[in-house]
């Protein structure tokens, strides 16, 4: 019965995954995994959904225990959740073995422009380096990075710091959406709370944002006027 059905789907010669995905079910329920993944590959066109192709052709191969290959040829393509975030841990918990940093950098490389937007998958992760350096290679929303400041000033001050900073570097670039006044002094308490932290030299942190605010361009007059009396001599 297995043989007609699987004859039957590898007879259809239309390409549409729709149908050929049994063939390709078949093929690998019969222990033919590499003419399985061959025949789910062939199937790609235009309109087919690459990433169910992918993530067959994944489930292959992870099956068949052969996990780097898997994660090689298909993993950033058959891992797409509803967030970044949940991308990421998806994509964790299939290669356990594969350092977390490892399948965090590749994620971001899959998506180029968009670096930014992993930043809070790395802040998850506990790669608080790096979520900091995704946060400076593209947009981010200046209000997740406050509210990650705020929650990590005590424990992880450095990693408040370079946040805070950045929203407000940030918020200077034009970035965020509706951007007011107390964005600014938000992202500044948080400066100052993990200053604090560090037991850092308040009148030092002050002329570090004043450089920060010299430095910019586009905005810089907003912040420097929401905070001229926090930041007055």
């Amino acid at each position: 019965m297995l043989l007609a059905v699987t004859t039957n789907c590898l007879e259809y010669r239309h390409k549409s995954w729709h149908y050929r995905v049994w063939g390709a079910k078949a093929l690998a329920k019969m222990g033919r995994r590499d003419e399985a993944i061959q025949y789910a590959q062939d199937s790609k066109g235009l309109n087919e959904p690459l990433m169910a192709i992918a993530e067959f052709c994944e489930g292959a191969l992870l099956d068949a225990g052969f996990v780097e290959e898997a994660y090689a040829r298909d993993a950033m393509d058959a891992t797409n959740a509803t967030t970044n975030l949940t991308t990421f841990k998806a994509a964790a918990k299939k290669y356990p073995g594969i350092p977390k940093k490892t399948i965090l950098r590749d994620l971001v490389a899959s998506q180029p422009g968009q670096e930014g937007k992993w930043f809070a998958a790395a802040k998850d992760a506990g790669l608080f380096e790096l979520s900091i350096e995704l946060a400076n290679r593209s947009q981010t929303d200046p209000r997740t990075l406050i509210r990650a400041a705020r929650d990590f000033a005590v424990k992880q001050p450095a990693f408040s710091m370079a946040a805070s900073m950045t929203a407000l570097t940030g918020i200077m670039r034009g970035y965020g959406y509706d951007i007011t006044g107390i964005d600014v002094l938000d992202a500044y308490a948080t400066v100052m709370l993990a200053a604090g932290a560090m037991g850092m030299d308040e009148a030092t942190v002050k002329e570090n944002v004043r450089a920060a605010i010299t430095a910019s361009g586009v905005g810089s007059l907003f912040v420097q006027r929401v905070l001229a009396h926090q930041l007055a001599m």
